[in-house]
């Protein structure tokens, strides 16, 4: 994966060469995370494009910015993703007479470009974001994948294009002041860590929509989806679809194990995994090789551990289990429950450009940074749980029915917290509800189903466009902000494609959760993770953290420059925090309880500051 950035005008421009080149210097070189490797700069007329480089396929042969001309037509790319079905493509090309110089699937992707046009992405199966400065055409061609896995955010100022990867680079510039109004205020304290589609907070700044494609030119922006889900009839029977699903698992883990540097798999004996680190462990072992998997526990919990109905057990039993059932070298990571989980709540607020999971993500860029030691690929189980029905929310009757976002299962404390006038200012509940009715109008129903069925269309639709979308955004920055590439087998658009169109009595098998994934993994994993109920991404339980978190939360509000001052009620958040600890009511997914929400609270603080935020 890699870091890209770029501004570009196509009418009359004031801006110098020298403010040009330091403006694309600042964008780049603040994602050099992103791109430990290589940094490269294109500079043409108003156009000038940035790229940081992580090197993983043809290693001399993919640095970017890359151009190339035929026939007269010149165009450039900068890329950041990996391209599944690389060979498939370049046969295509080849066949109607187009020439790789290189094995990187950057130029495939361009060539691509230059032989269809707008309608190349849609021959893509990865995750990627690129732009493309056509010369001839005098655009910029902008592309985000089908489900957002790899970011992408813009701004237009003074007719000026602006797009990179990630905030912090967009802000960078010196074009954009980050100045946050009612709408972005709302988003924090209504929704977040999920995001609004296309949202980018900050006002004036947007985020290229998953499975969307837009064009920039002289006259303005025009933005096109290129691909959705469609409903139609689900017409294979129960043995057919476990075979297709069992097929399209597989295809789509074997194809993302293509590396040319180290790659290894997150492993938590959780079902999604497991599926995945088993069919790696096979294909490591034809080639004689041995996969190296991790897991991540934290100081404490084997004594602080509690059972919750979101967290039903530990996960160490089950990772030993198919360790040695795969014969894979496992290392276990245990992070420090207390200062160090708390001290790196700021890191990853700077990762993410915004507040987000607070120690979730804390924790995860911890161990991202370890894995990143030896390895420069990792693959994860994420997006399952949207596609096949895994949470809770899809099988409680009362989170199915209630008109909202079925992991924003209390938001009285955030509002409690408020001001009276910044309560009044921005709304926060009247706000969530118009987003999540403005999302269930978007989803595609079969005519002739029934009221339940509708149901359950609109539900995984949320849970695509917001729940999944948060969890990639956060894999993607704490992961890239540690220099590791993390893909995403079970976000194959061919999986989903398929798997929105089953009928839930098929993907609720047996009436378990993920039934008929579980179904089609038989024979290949062990009874015991097969069965095994859902637990998700483990947190820490040791009150030690929380006691840590509400004294650097104390230690932030006390300073009377604290930007949160002006937002929240000082004396609620006393009270708040001298209420008995609370660990088992989440008030957002699964594992975002009280103690998440002080450490939240800091996030925002941290964001606030870094990014010296105006708010209005």
């Amino acid at each position: 994966m890699c870091g890209i950035a770029g501004f570009a005008s196509f009418k009359e421009n004031s801006r110098t060469t020298e403010k040009n080149i330091k403006a694309i210097e600042a964008m780049t070189s603040c994602l050099v995370h992103r791109g430990p490797d290589a940094q490269g700069i294109f500079m043409e007329q108003n156009v000038c494009f940035g790229h940081r480089r992580l090197a993983v396929v043809d290693i001399e042969g993919g640095r970017q910015p890359m151009s190339r001309s035929i026939d007269g037509h010149t165009c450039t790319i900068v890329y950041n993703g990996e391209l599944y079905n690389t060979a498939e493509v370049r046969s295509e090309l080849t066949a109607i007479g187009y020439v790789h110089t290189t094995n990187s699937d950057t130029e495939t992707v361009l060539l691509a470009y230059m032989a269809w046009g707008e309608a190349s992405c849609e021959k893509l199966n990865g995750i990627f974001a690129y732009a493309i400065f056509d010369a001839n055409a005098q655009q910029i061609f902008l592309v985000r994948d089908r489900f957002g896995v790899k970011p992408l955010f813009y701004s237009i100022q003074d007719n000026t294009l602006l797009f990179a990867s990630e905030l912090k680079s967009i802000l960078a510039s010196g074009m954009v002041v980050p100045r946050v109004g009612r709408e972005g205020l709302a988003e924090v304290f209504g929704l977040f860590p999920s995001r609004t589609p296309a949202n980018g907070v900050y006002e004036n700044v947007f985020e290229l929509l998953p499975a969307c494609y837009a064009i920039f030119n002289e006259n303005e922006l025009h933005e096109q989806k290129y691909w959705q889900l469609i409903a139609k009839k689900h017409t294979d029977s129960l043995s057919d679809t476990i075979e297709k699903v069992r097929w399209l698992v597989t295809d789509a883990i074997t194809r993302q194990l293509v590396s040319d540097v180290p790659l290894c798999t997150f492993l938590s004996g959780g079902l999604d995994s497991s599926a995945i680190s088993a069919i790696a462990a096979l294909n490591f072992k034809e080639k004689n090789q041995q996969l190296h998997t991790y897991s991540i526990d934290y100081e404490g919990n084997d004594k602080f551990f509690h059972k919750s109905i979101f967290q039903p057990d530990a996960d160490a039993p089950y990772v030993e289990l198919m360790s040695k059932k795969f014969d894979t070298f496992h290392h276990y990571y245990i992070s420090d429950s207390k200062k160090a989980l708390c001290d790196a709540l700021i890191e990853a607020t700077i990762a993410r450009d915004l507040p987000g999971m607070a120690d979730v993500d804390a924790s995860l860029l911890l161990f991202c940074r370890e894995v990143k030691k030896d390895f420069t690929v990792a693959l994860s189980g994420e997006c399952a749980d949207e596609i096949f029905g895994g949470y809770p929310w899809f099988h409680d009757q009362k989170a199915f029915d209630r008109a909202n976002f079925p992991w924003i299962h209390e938001n009285n404390d955030r509002v409690r917290l408020l001001t009276k006038e910044m309560a009044d200012y921005i709304k926060p509940l009247e706000y969530v509800n118009r987003r999540y009715l403005e999302s269930i109008s978007r989803t595609p129903y079969l005519k002739g189903e029934n009221a339940q069925e509708c149901r359950r269309r609109e539900i995984q639709m949320l849970n695509l466009d917001w729940f999944m979308a948060n969890l990639l955004e956060r894999k993607d920055r704490m992961s890239m902000a540690s220099g590791l590439e993390v893909r995403v087998p079970f976000c194959d658009h061919r999986i989903v494609e398929y798997a929105y169109n089953i009928p839930w009595e098929q993907k609720a098998l047996d009436g378990r959760e993920k039934g008929l994934l579980r179904e089609a993994l038989k024979g290949l994993l062990p009874e015991e993770i097969l069965f095994r109920k859902k637990s998700p991404y483990p947190k820490t339980h040791n009150p030690e953290y929380e006691q840590e978190v509400k004294k650097a939360l104390l230690e932030r509000i006390n300073d009377p420059s604290c930007p949160l001052r002006q937002l929240i009620n000082i004396d609620e958040l006393i009270l708040l925090i001298n209420e008995p600890s609370d660990y088992g009511k989440p008030w957002f997914g699964q594992l975002m309880a009280r103690p998440q929400l002080f450490a939240f609270l800091i996030q925002i603080d941290v964001w606030l500051r870094e990014n010296k935020v105006q708010i209005f």
